[in-house]
């Protein structure tokens, strides 16, 4: 069996108690995927080299959010993206949203700009988050203490995390959170949705 009908596979039946992903969603996450695994060789984007592992650490948690933002014309934030995730499965799961990719480590800019080329509703800034003058509806972030997060936050942020990073987040105060999501695949990972309370 080839790596990519391997991945497709693997992607399409991990994901599919959530959501059903097109073929033309799962074949550019395998673009993003075998483009990875190339510059992984020379810069150290991941340390998860295992297919399976990859699919769904990497892939499905990142969808999972991405399958929690509305539909429709949202603005969403990546800070600190590094090889992408959450930002470049959440732009393909919703090709409504406007997606920026915040990552100041340069090498890592460059790739995402490689593997976001041809792909309208993602733009990447070589910049910390901090020094990015624009609103977003939406802040997500994956492995990013919450602690370099919360200033950024105007209105709704959206994390990848282990359960109890996501308790301490809560018990920091100053946002409505929800309840946070258990990841359908175990290890204790969670999704922290929460927002900013209106005054």
């Amino acid at each position: 069996m080839s790596e990519e009908r391997e991945f497709s596979e693997l992607l399409s039946r991990s994901f599919s108690p959530v959501e059903t992903l097109t073929p033309a969603q799962v074949s550019g996450l395998y673009a993003h995927y075998a483009l990875l695994c190339r510059w992984n060789r020379v810069l150290n984007l991941t340390s998860i080299r295992k297919l399976e592992e990859a699919v769904v650490r990497h892939y499905c948690e990142s969808l999972f959010l991405g399958s929690r933002l509305p539909q429709g014309g949202i603005s969403v934030l990546d800070v600190g993206s590094g090889a992408g995730f959450p930002g470049i499965p959440v732009a393909v799961l919703r090709p409504g949203a406007q997606v920026v990719l915040a990552e100041s480590h340069q090498r890592k800019a460059v790739f995402l700009k490689d593997a976001t080329r041809g792909r309208p509703n993602v733009r990447v800034e070589a910049v910390r988050a901090e020094s990015i003058d624009t609103r977003f509806d939406w802040v997500i972030s994956r492995a990013v203490q919450w602690k370099d997060i919360i200033g950024l936050v105007q209105d709704r942020v959206a994390l990848l995390m282990g359960a109890e990073d996501a308790e301490a987040a809560v018990r920091s105060g100053g946002f409505q959170w929800n309840p946070p999501i258990p990841l359908p695949w175990g290890r204790r990972r969670v999704l922290l949705t929460g927002q900013r309370p209106h005054r």
